[in-house]
């Protein structure tokens, strides 16, 4: 069945996922015939979180297509400033939008929009959780620089416990064969315990390293990403992380020759200015690609849209998500959605493992 929304990448088979990267090649070669695409159709992005590349990413691509925007990148300049729920921003936007774009500080707040969207959703970004639009460039970024989404050692730097890039990155790369992973990252900072599970379970190799300098030589591409400052309680936690991990000319020399740097961006002080000029950084180029891949993305969610309301779930567990950055914790109306594990639970909107 053909994807509606775009939550997460994991769950969009991998035929679909190369249909849209086949797309993004087309528009990117040829973009002049994809002008007046999307004519006549609105995207609402509601942004809750600050974001540049992303949200001018998706404005940009949907102005190419030739259809119209609409929104919010402030929520104290909308009614959820006036104590509006997420549900009824939702169902009130999608009477007006042909597409709804979401990035939410709240995990899993995505998945609880197409509860009650008329229109196809695109989650980017949800709290520390997932970006897959992110992972959607990241990879068409690889395509173009690489030629391959296999057989490659990936190492992975920085904030890997919140780094939401990080994860829905690892998940997707997963599903290719023989791929590997470098997990470089202090230990308070490392991969949350669902992710490594997934990695096990899927008989990937992986290492954890706390030297940039020591697993540098080791890899085909090297995803840096910054310490988030908003991802911390206090700021003492913080700066005890910020600046552990900065890529400069002297660690480049112990690199390979073919090795490709990419970034999620913002950067702040991981990667030196000086790295900017050596051909193996390519995370302004992997800007450009995202417009494409987002381009893309958008046409392929217009294509199987329909105006209608999806059945809502009931609770399968009368249970209070453990997780406090869940959206159910603050969205009370939500039904709580558990999937049965051999330990446990786990939380459908955010992933949170429940005993």
């Amino acid at each position: 069945m053909i994807s509606r929304h775009l939550i997460d990448l994991d769950t969009m088979p991998l035929e679909e996922i190369e249909e849209i990267l086949d797309l993004a090649k087309v528009i990117m070669r040829q973009p002049q015939y994809f002008s007046d695409s999307a004519h006549g159709k609105i995207m609402a992005s509601l942004f809750y979180e600050p974001s540049t590349r992303t949200q001018m990413s998706f404005q940009a691509a949907m102005l190419k297509l030739g259809g119209d925007n609409i929104g919010f990148d402030n929520p104290l300049n909308s009614s959820v400033a006036k104590g509006e729920s997420l549900k009824d921003t939702i169902r009130v936007v999608s009477n007006y939008a042909d597409i709804i774009v979401i990035r939410h500080p709240l995990e899993g707040a995505a998945k609880a929009a197409t509860m009650f969207s008329r229109c196809p959703v695109i989650n980017a970004g949800d709290g520390g959780h997932l970006h897959p639009t992110q992972t959607l460039t990241d990879i068409f970024t690889l395509l173009n620089t690489k030629g391959t989404l296999e057989n490659l050692t990936i190492g992975i730097c920085g904030d890997l416990k919140y780094g939401r890039t990080v994860h829905s990155l690892i998940k997707t790369l997963l599903r290719y064969k023989n791929n590997r992973f470098v997990a470089i990252s202090t230990k308070e900072l490392g991969l949350p315990d669902y992710i490594k599970n997934m990695i096990k379970n899927s008989g990937c190799d992986y290492i954890e390293s706390d030297s940039l300098e020591d697993s540098i030589g080791l890899v085909d591409v090297l995803y840096m990403t910054r310490i988030q400052r908003e991802r911390f309680d206090n700021e003492s936690d913080y700066l005890k992380q910020k600046g552990i991990f900065v890529l400069d000319p002297h660690k480049l020399k112990k690199a390979k020759y073919g090795l490709k740097i990419l970034h999620p961006l913002p950067r702040v002080d991981e990667i030196d200015y000086e790295v900017d000029e050596d051909e193996r950084a390519v995370y302004f180029e992997q800007t450009e690609y995202g417009m494409y891949a987002r381009m893309a993305l958008i046409l392929h969610l217009l294509g199987n849209s329909a105006k209608q309301l999806e059945p809502l779930k009931e609770s399968n567990l009368d249970k209070k998500c453990g997780n406090p950055r869940c959206i159910t914790n603050s969205e009370h109306y939500l039904p709580k959605l558990y999937i049965k594990q051999e330990k446990g639970y786990i939380c459908e909107y955010c992933e949170h493992t429940e005993q």
